[in-house]
């Protein structure tokens, strides 16, 4: 099968998965942006109690975001990945005092939205839970899977266990009106067996998981889940049936994201694909990109922000209050529209888009990813317009 044949394999999904009814054109709403906040350094390191997370917080707000959502590291021990994992209570020494309810007002009284991280899966064996409720753990009998990132698996099969995490999660969104939650997966299921019954666990969990995502969103209306990550760890169709939206993988080069977003969205329109704008450096590879590459491939899906603002420069954030601004103003129509993609030039040139229904409107962005061996690139087609239509040409940004 060639690369044209997948694409048009590809359009006929986009439209089935639009009809779903969580899917955000068949509810009515627009999905929203968002930053991203990662506060899980060392104690020392994070400063709650004071200016920082609030400077953010502001400059999140000026340059137009709408949801604040709050990463790892905000509960238990858990001030790096060693410990504390599924002790699901605010963690005092950081945010106890009132500090986390001060938070939370902070971000809804500059009119945004708050959301937190949640790994509903998974447990630290040097965590309370752990220790109290050893067979709450996946393992085959008489040893525990490998350890990964130094963290097992929290078997929901076990009636306790899932009214642990369901009622730790219930209240917190309820207490705190939490309105979106990202729930993290950031591990693999080797060895994953079941005390419960002794045989293989996978297929179970995960349908358990399914069961989790119901029953917390019967708890609270109009909660947003993100499924998420490790490489697509808790994203398949499936969980479409649950979340409103995916995190296909925690590299947000935007170079790499091209290849990831272009071909996740195989499956999924771009609306359902969390896509982030994140600082000149990427944190996993090194490159450095500028920021107008970096948004213009976060613009074509769900647009985020996974930056820390703090140490952005003014010319930076008001730079990228014009791209938050221009997603805004074109959202409806990526998040409605027929997907459509090309290649030439041996692949090393790409184009990507959303059209209109009516065919009478489209957003195009062309990419060169790699300098081809014949220069300039000769014409590129633009697809999927209306032939008997007029239509003018505006390049809304260049890159």
């Amino acid at each position: 099968m060639l690369p044209g044949d997948l694409v048009r394999v590809q359009q006929p999904l986009d439209g089935l998965v639009q009809v779903v009814p969580r899917h955000p054109v068949a509810a009515g709403v627009l999905a929203r942006g968002e930053l991203v906040d990662h506060l899980r350094e060392p104690v020392p390191g994070l400063r709650i109690a004071g200016r920082r997370p609030q400077q953010r917080q502001r400059r999140a707000a000026e340059v137009g975001v709408e949801r604040y959502v709050l990463d790892d590291g905000w509960f238990g021990s858990r001030r790096d990945d060693s410990s504390g994992l599924g002790d699901r209570t605010l963690a005092e020494e950081v945010w106890g005092g009132g500090r986390f309810r001060a938070l939370v007002d902070h971000v809804t009284g500059l009119g945004m939205q708050f959301g937190l991280w949640f790994e509903p899966e998974m447990v630290s064996p040097d965590s309370d839970l752990a220790r109290a409720h050893p067979e709450w753990l996946l393992q085959a009998p008489g040893r525990l899977p490998v350890g990964i990132r130094r963290q097992q698996v929290l078997d929901l099969t076990h009636d306790g266990a899932f009214a642990h995490v369901r009622d730790a999660m219930v209240r917190l969104v309820h207490e705190y009106g939490i309105a979106f939650v990202k729930w993290d997966h950031n591990r693999d299921l080797i060895d994953a067996g079941s005390t419960r019954t002794g045989r293989a666990g996978v297929h179970a969990q995960t349908l358990a998981a399914y069961r989790l995502m119901t029953e917390l969103r019967a708890a609270c209306p109009g909660l947003e889940i993100e499924a998420c990550s490790s490489g697509g760890a808790r994203v398949d169709l499936g969980v479409l049936e649950h979340a409103d939206r995916v995190w296909a993988s925690d590299c947000i080069d935007a170079h790499e994201r091209q290849q990831i977003q272009r071909w996740t969205a195989q499956l999924l329109p771009p609306e359902l694909v969390g896509s982030h704008v994140g600082a000149e450096r990427a944190h996993t590879t090194g490159r450095r990109l500028d920021l107008p590459f970096r948004a213009a491939t976060a613009l074509f899906g769900h647009f985020g922000i996974e930056w820390d603002l703090g140490a952005a420069s003014p010319a930076e954030r008001r730079e990228l209050a014009g791209w938050v601004a221009l997603y805004k103003r074109h959202r409806a129509l990526i998040h409605a529209g027929r997907v459509v993609r090309r290649s030439a030039d041996d692949d090393s040139l790409w184009l990507h888009g959303a059209v209109s229904p009516a065919r009478d409107e489209a957003l195009y962005a062309l990419t060169l990813r790699e300098r081809p061996v014949t220069w300039p690139s000769g014409r590129v087609r633009l697809p999927a317009l209306d032939p008997d239509t007029s239509v003018v040409l505006h390049v809304v940004a260049e890159v």
